[in-house]
């Protein structure tokens, strides 16, 4: 998959001490959420491939669902999705679904020929994301992957392209695109976004917001990030065009080439709504294919139109920032946002 996602897994901004010899100038994260897995969760011996063949005698696909620890993320969607109808008895009907740690020590016997811990499986899976759900085939092979929060109603959508055996002669984006009710958000005007439809005339940061008609998570995305003061101040430097997957009206890509939204989406396997590609210099940095709150995505977007990219990975360049507000006495709220 192309591109970079927008959330990478930074222990330090989830779980990170906050260890001062004055604690009451030093500031402290919030926001994190505790959440246990549901117990009917399969009990695997994390023997994957053999986990693989009982389900496929059991006309269902293997689910993994990787978690981390106190990641609000994941809270979010094992609530709407894992924990509620009608995707519950959706996905016990269909799918054997196995928690993985991402920071885990448990082993796991992916194949034959990996045998590894939790975390070490994250890693060579390239987990970036929390929650990051992959969906494996008869042969143990992963038919498709999610990275990050779904709503309910899309996460359906991908649950029943892997059930109905859909992945087989289509992708996810033409499955979804056919699939999803067009008519669950109309787009509304935004004073952020220039109306411009020639990309390779933009100078400096550049963010595409793909929309549709199918967006559940777009007013959420209007009126608790974009609305954000924090968020705000970080995305200044960006030009933000917003583009309406539903249209065909003609685009100049950042190449010069003539395009349409659609194709864009699909060229960079954008399945989300309100995805978010971040460039600079002509370059993909960033992508959000999933939601993002608030501090997460001002720090990704700051990143790029402060340059730091050009000095860094994400990884540490998160973890230096981090220790630089806390130590300054800001508080980092890592939790939803509030739309209220």
């Amino acid at each position: 998959m192309r591109g970079i996602y927008i959330f990478l897994i930074n222990l330090s901004i989830l779980t990170v001490p906050v260890i001062s010899t004055n604690a009451a100038e030093r500031g402290s994260i919030s926001g994190g959420v505790s959440h246990e897995a549901p117990a009917w969760f399969k009990e695997s011996f994390l023997e994957i491939a053999d986990d693989v063949e009982e389900a496929t005698e059991e006309n269902k696909h293997v689910l993994l669902f990787f978690q981390l620890n106190n990641c609000p993320y994941c809270d979010r969607m094992l609530e709407e999705s894992f924990e509620a109808e009608p995707q519950i008895s959706y996905i016990q009907k269909h799918f054997d679904t196995i928690a993985i740690n991402v920071r885990g020590d448990r082993d796991i016997a992916f194949s034959e020929e990996v045998s590894v811990s939790e975390k070490e499986l994250s890693e060579l899976l390239n987990v970036r994301a929390t929650p990051a759900i992959l969906f494996l085939d008869e042969t143990n092979k992963t038919i498709v992957r999610v990275n990050g929060y779904r709503a309910p109603q899309r996460f359906q959508s991908v649950l029943e392209f892997v059930a109905t055996g859909a992945y087989q002669n289509q992708s996810l984006g033409d499955y979804q695109q056919a699939k999803l009710d067009r008519n669950v958000y109309q787009l509304r005007p935004n004073a952020l976004f220039s109306d411009i439809t020639d990309l390779s005339s933009v100078e400096g940061p550049l963010m595409l917001i793909f929309e549709d008609g199918s967006c559940y998570d777009c007013n959420e995305f209007h009126d608790g990030i974009l609305v954000h003061t924090e968020v705000r101040k970080e995305i200044s430097p960006f030009t933000i065009v917003r583009l309406d997957t539903d249209s065909e009206q003609t685009i100049i890509d950042i190449h010069g080439n003539k395009t349409t939204a659609a194709k864009i989406a699909r060229e960079y396997e954008m399945h989300y709504r309100p995805g978010v590609l971040a460039f600079d210099e002509g370059n993909l940095l960033r992508r959000n294919d999933s939601l993002i709150f608030p501090h997460h995505f001002k720090e990704s977007m700051r990143y790029i139109a402060g340059g730091y990219y050009k000095e860094t990975d994400y990884a540490t360049y998160s973890e230096k920032r981090t220790e630089e507000l806390l130590a300054a006495g800001v508080n980092i709220d890592l939790g939803r946002p509030d739309t209220k």
